[in-house]
């Protein structure tokens, strides 16, 4: 495809995504791109919330195309779900080429089954990502095996697919819904309008990753972060108790953090004002509410990270093979005292460097026999995007396949050089993606 076919590619692909609905926008989007590239089909593959697996949405459930999907994919693992008009299927991830993708961000093509290459299609799975975060994958069916060239335009089109996505899912629950494999409660509702649009940001001096994974009732955990021209806003909470209650405080505590951080005060600033308002609240509504959380702000320009704790887990450090607690004074958590006082730490970051905040639920008793210190070093040379989901699931393994409380973990690879330009393909940087995690830890 010459420059001029880029262009006119890229403003089909415009023009079908405004053209339709925010609900029919990615069908409208790839239907063209099948034309586009003389596919045989063209599929979008949404990440599930959970992180297992990938989604097929489509608006008319049956249908030759949908088996023929299912069979490809490994109609032995699928499930099917409808709402509606909606379908919704669901395969996990099971170390295949789809995996294969999401995890090193790279283009896979799967030759056809048997010995001769012409007697079937040839199949593409291209990482649909925006600044690392995963959304998904373009699936692409092709009658002949994909040149470079062409492969070069699968990866741009997957990366323009994502902004696509972006934009129209602000105006529909369709997305939302398709990637929601088991049903939420309205604690859980209530704590993912908490979470940050997106979990996963690389950036040229640092990647930043992170997740939660939910206790059966809710636990109050809650991460954020912000990125200015020149600092990196970063906060890890933990909501006393369970539930809608524990929701409540969750939502206080992070809104107050914003508010103070978007009124542009300091890092002990941000810490004094939540703690007035969780105070003043308790107060107000006689209801007993605290948090323990983690701040930290990071000057990107001299790799200073300034770090308050109220009340939390000490945060990891790993530097240099090793993995250590970084020691910060433990002042009080937000909402027990109005006048409680907070002290900010400064850790001077190296090039090479990886930060783990976590919560309690990393830590909790039920998995006592889980060493996180040897887990952050077996996983030292995954994408921060893997390892926040990784550690997670074991931890809820070691549990025994439930927590009895939240489990959140943020990590931050500093990588120093603020400014410089990103190497980027498709939406992330795959130089520094990750490889096969590591069989015995799986």
């Amino acid at each position: 495809m010459g420059e001029l076919g880029r262009t006119e590619a890229l403003s089909r692909v415009l023009d079908a995504a405004e053209n339709a609905s925010p609900l029919d926008a990615v069908e409208a989007v790839t239907r063209t791109l099948a034309a586009t590239l003389d596919a045989g089909a063209a599929f979008f593959l949404i990440e599930d919330l959970s992180g297992r697996g990938l989604i097929r949405l489509s608006s008319a459930p049956g249908g030759d195309a949908e088996g023929a999907f299912v069979a490809r994919m490994g109609e032995e693992n699928a499930t099917v779900r409808f709402d509606a008009a909606e379908q919704a299927v669901v395969l996990p991830f099971d170390g295949g080429p789809a995996e294969v993708a999401v995890r090193s961000q790279t283009v896979q093509v799967v030759p056809p089954a048997g010995d001769d290459p012409s007697t079937g299609p040839w199949t593409v799975f291209a990482p649909v990502t925006e600044r690392g975060e995963v959304l998904g994958l373009l699936e692409l069916t092709l009658p002949t095996e994909p040149d470079p060239p062409t492969l070069v335009d699968i990866t741009r089109i997957g990366h323009v697919l994502s902004f696509v996505i972006i934009a129209n899912r602000r105006h529909t629950d369709l997305f939302e819904w398709g990637q929601r494999t088991t049903p939420f409660t309205l604690p859980a509702e209530i704590q993912r309008r908490l979470l940050p649009a997106a979990f996963t940001c690389e950036a040229g001096a640092f990647t930043l990753s992170a997740w939660l994974e939910p206790a059966a009732s809710i636990g109050g955990d809650s991460f954020d972060y912000s990125l200015a021209r020149d600092v990196l806003h970063l906060s890890l909470t933990d909501a006393m108790g369970h539930g809608v209650a524990s929701a409540l405080n969750a939502t206080l505590c992070v809104g107050s953090l914003r508010n103070a951080r978007r009124s542009g005060t300091s890092l002990l600033e941000q810490a004094a004002a939540a703690n007035v308002k969780m105070c003043e609240h308790a107060a107000e509504t006689g209801s007993d509410g605290f948090a323990t959380g983690l701040l930290g702000r990071l000057d990107l320009q001299r790799g200073r990270l300034a770090l308050v704790n109220a009340g939390h887990v000490l945060p990891y450090l790993f530097r240099s093979g090793a993995v250590s607690t970084i020691p910060l004074p433990v002042d009080l958590p937000f909402g027990l005292f109005p006048d409680s006082v907070y002290r900010s730490t400064d850790l001077a970051l190296e090039p090479g460097d990886r930060l783990l905040l976590v919560t309690d639920g990393m830590l909790e008793r039920n998995a006592a026999e889980l060493d996180l210190r040897d887990e952050i070093l077996a996983t030292r040379d995954l994408h921060p995007r893997e390892v926040t989901r990784h550690l997670t699931r074991r931890v809820v393994a070691v549990a025994g396949g439930s927590l009895s409380d939240d489990a959140t973990l943020l990590v931050l690879d500093w990588h120093g050089g603020h400014g410089r330009e990103r190497r980027t393909s498709g939406g992330s940087e795959p130089h520094i993606a990750s490889g096969p995690v590591p069989s015995s830890h799986d």
